[in-house]
């Protein structure tokens, strides 16, 4: 066994050395090269092959993908990325074991359009996207790293095409449709003009986007909201701004945690959310940890729950260890000396919680001025409103929050009752469902009876589906993609306010 671990920690080596090499100029390397230290992988690793007697190779893709498999059955679509990643990670250490060179895209010459069982983040960014004119895979889901990459890249890319390898050859002309899913392969002359139609169309309307973030999300009839986008790292926020993004309306610190081997410390909290006031200054939304359920921390031991989406999680894991909470908010007011930032606060059900929340922050302030640091006199603390329990005390919560924020991704599945990652019930995982709307109409209006700001910051502020009846319940802010934001932005300056409005009224009836 101490061959094999010699061999392994070797493979490791290598694959750092390549990281670090390419990490300079790319956010997804920078990443791969952290998840590739990682003392908790390594260790996994080799206690595999020390109980089990198994070599490098086996112990490496079973732990892989426990893990990976662990992070896709997590709800937070955001978190389902990261098992791409691991097991991108996973498939360079395996490389380096088995001694065989990975796929090298960057000697695709030629424009076409690529299909493949699967890829991966680091595929991606290995693309020549002046010769890859889209994808297409036969696994994978439209929530997948690489989908929101191609996405934001503006490539079309179309994942999980079942029976895709075995009808395309090398060969094969194929006419694709990134947005309605349509593929034709050796299409004659008259379907390759439709699609060639279609192609002039949509780069007739990236240009239109592309204008359209030169003027304010603003209506027709001059009714203007804020367009907001969701955050896990210091490149979003970038990405964000480079959409013209208004500002981050949710700035996930989940993986500040999960990017360590142990809870962050104040300073180096301090130095991520300073960063990322100072890059998006207008507005800087930061949600506090919210792990527990589906989210895990490898140094953090908690017990199994039954049912751990409604298990402790969130601000029950705050309240309840003060001492990590106290850490976060000390490094987010820090942090607000440098922009616009506000404090949200994760799957509240009372008042109590807010309240203790407020009074620990107060804390906080106390401690901070009597140690001399710097810190804005006005921090907004608002609610994120996740559970029906919150939504039926909205006009209470209202009263008591600077602000609101809908988070629709576990709300929907809170009224509904349905588990969106249960593919047998998915499909009732609906965010136009009737009380899913009545509730968001709910908060905003308990929201604007005490004069807050609504905003929303789950997935179907994203969805153009839903853009003008968001608009006419009234919702202030859309919080985002930062891919998202230059259609919803267009779609709004193409609107009516009145009109939405009058449509909504209808609609909620």
């Amino acid at each position: 066994m101490e061959e094999e671990a010699e061999r392994f920690l070797k493979a490791r080596q290598e694959v750092l050395t390549e990281l670090e090499g390419l990490a300079a100029g790319n956010k997804i390397f920078r990443s791969y090269a952290a998840m590739a230290e990682d003392a908790m992988l390594e260790e996994g690793i080799l206690a595999r092959m020390r109980e089990t007697r198994c070599n490098a190779q086996l112990a490496l893709a079973e732990v892989a993908e426990e893990t990976a498999a662990a992070f896709e059955a997590m709800e937070d679509e955001y978190m389902k990325e990261r098992s791409a990643d691991i097991r991108d990670v996973a498939k360079r250490f395996m490389a380096k074991l088995k001694r065989c060179a990975l796929s090298d895209f960057s000697r695709i010459t030629e424009p076409v359009i690529l299909v493949a069982r699967d890829l991966y983040p680091s595929d991606m960014a290995a693309l020549n996207l002046a010769y890859v004119k889209g994808f297409i895979t036969q696994e994978g889901g439209v929530t997948s790293h690489v989908s929101i990459m191609a996405k934001d890249a503006g490539i079309p890319a179309l994942v999980g095409a079942e029976g895709i390898l075995s009808a395309v050859s090398e060969d094969s002309w194929i006419c694709m449709d990134g947005k309605t899913g349509e593929i034709v392969i050796d299409p004659d002359a008259a379907e390759r003009e439709r699609f060639e139609g279609k192609a002039r169309e949509n780069e007739r309307r990236k240009k239109r986007y592309e204008e359209a973030g030169r003027f304010p999300s603003c209506t027709r009839d001059g009714h203007a909201v804020r367009l907001c986008a969701n955050a896990g790292c210091l490149e979003d926020v970038k990405a964000a701004m480079g959409k013209q993004a208004y500002g981050i309306g949710l700035f996930r610190t989940e993986f500040l945690y999960m990017e360590k081997d142990h809870f962050p410390t104040e300073e180096e909290q301090f130095a991520v959310y300073r960063e990322a006031a100072i890059l998006s200054p207008e507005e800087l939304t930061i949600r506090t940890l919210d792990i527990g359920g589906d989210k895990a921390l490898p140094y953090f031991r908690m017990e199994k729950e039954k049912n751990p989406a409604l298990g402790w999680r969130a601000i029950r894991i705050s309240l309840e260890r003060k001492e990590l909470f106290k850490t976060q908010l000390r490094a987010i007011l820090r942090a607000s000396a440098f922009g616009n930032v506000r404090i949200l606060l994760p799957m509240l059900i009372s008042l109590e919680e807010l309240r203790e929340a407020r009074r620990i922050t107060q804390e906080c302030r106390q401690e901070l001025e009597r140690e001399g640091k710097a810190f804005a006199r006005k921090v907004p603390i608002g609610v994120m409103v996740e559970t029906p329990a919150c939504v039926l005390l909205a006009e209470e919560f209202a009263r008591e929050t600077d602000f609101f924020s809908i988070g629709t991704n576990d709300l929907i599945q809170y009224l509904l009752a349905v588990d969106r990652g249960n593919g047998k019930v998915a499909g009732l995982y609906d965010g136009f469902h009737p009380a899913v709307l009545r509730a968001v109409y709910r908060v905003i209006e308990a929201g604007h009876r005490e004069n807050i700001p609504v905003g929303m910051c789950g997935e179907l502020a994203g969805d153009e589906r839903a853009t003008g009846l968001l608009l006419g319940m009234g919702l202030d802010e859309f919080s985002m993609s930062p891919g998202e934001v230059p259609r919803v932005r267009y779609g709004i300056q193409n609107m009516s306010y009145a009109q939405e409005a009058a449509a909504a009224g209808t609609v909620l009836t």
